[in-house]
């Protein structure tokens, strides 16, 4: 298996030669077109990568999600949801490396097996960095309204852990 998947890209790359020659194509051309087209993508959507990272850190650093996390479990407390999941809820929509370093945290502590566990995997696999994924989506297509594209995707992000932890509790 492991010789299988070292051989997959070399295979694609070559298939895409073949058929570059074949078809009389000047690859090598078509390749570094390609290049700086990506290029422009990155240099387009680098100040909007920037934005979020500045915001996620700025949230991490002022205590503002442990905040948030201490009011929220007053609520989670009354219908028994375990409190050690919610900045996991919160962080995933925004941060995707924060939210694997918390999920892995919680893994480390609880266990994989553990009730709290499977939320916390389960979370990770139905839920997406929404915050993230919008502000790629709205800076490449040019997107003004972003009401229309947030809020289903954090109602979705919602609908998600709360399923989680309902099935799995």
């Amino acid at each position: 298996m492991t010789y299988i998947s070292a051989m997959i890209i070399p295979t694609i790359i070559s298939i895409i030669l073949i058929v570059g020659l074949k078809e009389k194509k000047n690859v090598y051309d078509l390749f570094i077109n390609g290049a700086k087209d990506g290029i422009k993508v990155v240099l387009k959507l680098f100040p909007t990568l920037i934005g979020i990272f500045l915001a996620i850190y700025m949230l991490r650093s002022s205590g503002l999600i442990d905040f948030i996390c201490n009011i929220i479990s007053n609520v989670t407390k009354i219908f028994s949801i375990p409190s050690e999941i919610l900045p996991l809820a919160i962080i995933k929509p925004i941060s995707g490396s924060g939210s694997m370093a918390i999920a892995t945290e919680i893994m480390a502590h609880f266990g994989v097996d553990s009730n709290i566990g499977r939320i916390a995997a389960t979370i990770m696999g139905s839920s997406e960095t929404t915050f993230y994924v919008i502000a790629l989506y709205m800076s490449s297509v040019k997107v003004k309204d972003g009401r229309k594209v947030v809020i289903p995707a954090l109602l979705a992000d919602l609908a998600s852990t709360i399923s989680a932890i309902l099935f799995l509790s």
